[in-house]
C-alpha cells in the first residue's frame, strides 16, 4: 500500500501535482492545502467557501484519476506531525526571473 502526501500551495499549480499524483498511483492520499488557514475552512465567509471547495475538487480529481481513498486538510504541515507517508509531492516553488 503506498501512501502519499500532496502539498497544493498556489492554485496555479494545482494541475502540474495532479498529474504528479496520477502518475505516482497512490493507494491513499491525504491532500493538504498549505496555503490556507486551518479555521478559514469553517469560516463561512466567501473565501472560507472557496477554500472548501477548491478542497474537494482537488479531492475528487485525485479519486477519480488515481481510484485512491482520499482525505483533505486546510492548514499547515505542522497538522500533521507524527504522520507517515510513503512519498510527499508539493507544487514546485516558484523561482524570481
Amino acid at each position: 500500500m503506498s501512501d502519499l502526501l500532496a502539498i497544493f500551495g498556489p492554485a496555479d499549480a494545482d494541475s502540474e501535482l495532479l498529474a504528479a499524483v496520477a502518475a505516482y498511483r497512490p493507494d491513499r492520499v491525504t491532500v493538504l492545502v498549505a496555503d490556507g488557514d486551518a479555521e478559514l475552512v469553517s469560516d463561512e465567509s466567501s473565501a472560507g467557501e472557496a477554500l472548501r471547495e477548491r478542497l474537494a475538487g482537488l479531492m475528487s480529481a485525485i479519486e477519480r484519476r488515481t481510484g485512491a481513498t482520499v482525505m483533505g486538510l486546510a492548514g499547515d504541515r505542522a497538522q500533521l506531525l507524527g504522520w507517515r507517508f510513503d512519498r510527499e509531492l508539493a507544487a514546485p516553488v516558484p523561482v524570481a526571473a
